[in-house]
């Protein structure tokens, strides 16, 4: 334990830990911006270079497609996926077609769909489990580019919480038992671009955030059983990024990234401690923090990224107690990457990187680009002096974490990437559209 603690002084705090889980859960990746909800493992030492034929441990196939970042705890790697059965759906379970004030772009299957959740053996790939978690007709399309698994699970090493939108929430334990399931209603999103985020764990309490076109909420669960303990209504459109949970001077904080403002809630209660309006529509990239500040961005039709102090309160989007704004160069769907007062991030789905020194705002990296690489859905990740950027090809950038922009290696792998990468022990994992990597030096 003093080792990481060592290890860790002077980058991070660790917010939202207790010191009896510290080491636990930093050897794992149990959400999908990893142990810290920063992108970064202080514990990892993944690979510097692969290709098909270099350095994979193993490959394996997953049914259906899903854009869901595994989970790992232990020698256990959690996926969820979505798979078109291609049987045509009975007549009574066809569902309604949407109210036409919400002007869907996309077309709705008639087939039915699997959602499934896996359980697979980190060492060697084999599915250890399986689970149906619904068999459904889906209520409305998705974007081309995206999949009806778009939720990443979440784990806190005694449960496993599964979240497929309008198909509803499930926890099973680690052996794949299902202990409680919650439907959650028929989200609308916008255009039916389809659904997509995850839900926030912190010492038995789930959070999910219901932002779409219809009647929005923000829903805090009981772990264990699902119950309810506070439901708070929202005002927001369709949003895509996940609640961010941090403990500051001895209050949790759920910090949620959404168009029209960014929003802390009490985690006991769901009172709104602090708001700020600037953030572009269609908001995706998910909040970090280093445990005093938390970091804000969206980058859809415009630029605007922010650094509010976690003691904020009321609204402060006019007010000086914000510490910067930035109103260039933040993505789209990508979420940024935290590495001590380093803050990492790419314009829009470009490969073009930036790296804002977190105590003044001003760029050390100013919107540099990327070779070899192409449009960008996956977060960047990194560990040890590395960071890892996937693009939609499959090619991944290693670079070297600085202030300048050196490249280490560029990486191809023979199939489209959008889940973000995992970065666990001397493994990287790579989730792509048909199969699940696992790269380790051999």
């Amino acid at each position: 334990m003093r080792t990481i603690v060592l290890l860790l002084a002077g980058l991070f705090t660790l917010p939202s830990l207790h010191a009896a889980d510290t080491k636990e859960r930093l050897n794992n990746w149990p959400q999908w911006r990893g142990p810290l909800a920063t992108g970064w493992s202080p514990t990892a030492d993944p690979p510097l270079k692969w290709d098909e034929k270099t350095n994979i441990k193993w490959k394996v196939p997953l049914p259906g497609r899903g854009s869901a970042t595994p989970a790992v705890w232990g020698d256990r790697i959690f996926v969820l996926a979505a798979e078109d059965t291609r049987r045509e759906a009975k007549k009574e379970d066809i569902p309604p077609p949407s109210d036409p004030r919400f002007n869907k772009r996309t077309t709705p299957p008639t087939t039915y769909h699997r959602f499934l959740v896996l359980c697979l053996d980190r060492r060697s790939g084999e599915t250890l489990w399986k689970r149906v978690a619904s068999e459904a007709v889906p209520h409305e399309g998705h974007q081309n580019t995206h999949s009806y698994a778009a939720f990443s699970p979440i784990t806190d090493g005694k449960y496993l919480y599964a979240w497929f939108g309008s198909r509803g929430l499930y926890c099973y334990d680690l052996d794949g038992k299902l202990l409680w399931k919650r439907a959650l209603g028929r989200m609308e999103t916008r255009y039916g671009w389809g659904e997509a985020g995850s839900p926030a764990v912190h010492n038995g309490t789930v959070v999910v955030n219901w932002d779409h076109e219809g009647k929005d909420f923000i829903l805090a669960l009981d772990a264990e059983t699902g119950r309810t303990r506070w439901k708070i209504d929202r005002d927001e459109p369709t949003s895509w990024a996940t609640p961010l949970i941090v403990e500051y001077k001895g209050k949790v904080q759920v910090i949620v990234n959404a168009t029209n403002r960014v929003r802390s809630y009490d985690l006991d209660s769901g009172k709104v401690l602090w708001e700020c309006g600037g953030q572009t529509i269609n908001a995706i990239p998910s909040p970090v923090t280093d445990g005093s500040v938390v970091y804000c961005m969206s980058g859809y039709k415009g630029s605007f990224a922010v650094a509010i102090p976690l003691d904020a309160s009321g609204d402060i989007t006019e007010k000086k107690k914000v510490l910067w704004r930035s109103t260039r160069g933040t993505p789209y769907v990508p979420s940024p990457l935290l590495v001590g007062d380093r803050l990492y991030f790419t314009y829009l789905n470009n490969p073009v990187l930036t790296c804002l020194d977190t105590k003044t705002g001003e760029p050390v990296i100013d919107r540099e680009r990327l070779p070899e690489l192409s449009s960008l859905y996956a977060s960047p990740a990194g560990a040890k002096d590395r960071l890892y950027l996937v693009d939609r090809d499959g090619t991944t950038l290693v670079i070297k974490r600085s202030d300048k922009l050196e490249v280490l290696a560029t990486n191809r792998l023979d199939d489209a990437i959008d889940a973000s990468p995992v970065l666990v022990g001397r493994q990287l994992l790579l989730r792509s559209h048909r199969h699940l990597y696992c790269i380790e030096e051999k």
